[in-house]
């Protein structure tokens, strides 16, 4: 065969092996995305929460997000942190706890949380409010707060919650345990409502709990001197059933694209 005809062989036989080799690499490009796919369809997961409600303003829109982007499903149940904690001991069953961190530290000694999981996401401060159009007393000092407190009609505020352990405190030091016992409510997880429907004057509660409420005007936190500041932190149960999606539910409530949101509902994370 002529050198010149050899050449345009070769050449015709070359081309064809590249077309087969690339019809080959998308065949197995596409079979891998197919792959791919179909696990993580296969690995969707159910991640059982149970989360205080000092973070119920954040957590909903970071759940949706979360779900959005992998495909697992959020189920969550949101209480007071200390009845919370009360639960899981007792059976009730969960992947991720997001609770003070206070209660993660000591599930965490108990065995029950996983220690190195633990992430503290956010922190909020106690406020006061009142019904939206009610005057707001001025509560700008300790003696200022405690007047306001004085001339209410009625307070409430949480007897377990760590907001209303904290207000119980402050009432403590101010000296009026004894005034504010008579005209005192237990608001559990309802304190801005109770205000909107008229139950109580005053409403004593985590900042971002009273902010979510509409018809409730948030008076402002409480004196520098007499504020606590309470952490939220996240953590993974011992016992979840699956521990790789609830890692990675921990990790997204930990990250940076969860800041912001926090920071909008009053977290300051």
């Amino acid at each position: 065969m002529p050198p010149a005809t050899r050449t345009v062989s070769s050449a015709v036989g070359d081309e064809m092996k590249r077309a087969h080799l690339r019809t080959l690499a998308t065949w197995l490009a596409l079979s891998v995305v197919t792959l791919l796919t179909s696990a993580a369809a296969g690995e969707a997961a159910e991640i059982k929460v149970l989360s205080t409600v000092g973070m119920q303003p954040a957590t909903p829109q970071l759940f949706a997000q979360f779900e959005a982007a992998t495909g697992h499903r959020v189920v969550v149940t949101y209480g007071l942190a200390a009845v919370l904690k009360t639960k899981f001991l007792e059976g009730t069953p969960a992947d991720v706890l997001i609770l003070t961190a206070p209660i993660i530290d000591d599930l965490a000694k108990q065995g029950t949380v996983v220690s190195e999981s633990k992430k503290d996401v956010a922190r909020s401060g106690v406020g006061v409010a009142v019904k939206a159009g009610a005057p707001k007393p001025d509560i700008s000092t300790p003696e200022a707060l405690k007047s306001a407190v004085l001339a209410a009609r009625s307070i409430g505020y949480s007897r377990e919650g760590a907001s209303g352990v904290a207000f119980a405190r402050v009432v403590e030091r101010l000296g009026i345990a004894d005034q504010v016992r008579a005209k005192y409510k237990d608001t559990g997880t309802k304190a801005g409502e109770m205000v909107v429907a008229g139950e109580i004057e005053l409403a004593a509660a985590q900042i971002p709990e009273l902010m979510a409420v509409p018809g409730v005007d948030v008076v402002g936190p409480l004196p520098a001197e007499l504020q606590t500041v309470t952490i939220f932190s996240v953590g993974l149960a011992a016992s979840s059933q699956d521990s790789a999606a609830a890692k990675a539910l921990i990790e997204f409530l930990a990250g940076p694209q969860a800041t912001p949101v926090y920071k909008a509902k009053g977290l300051g994370g």
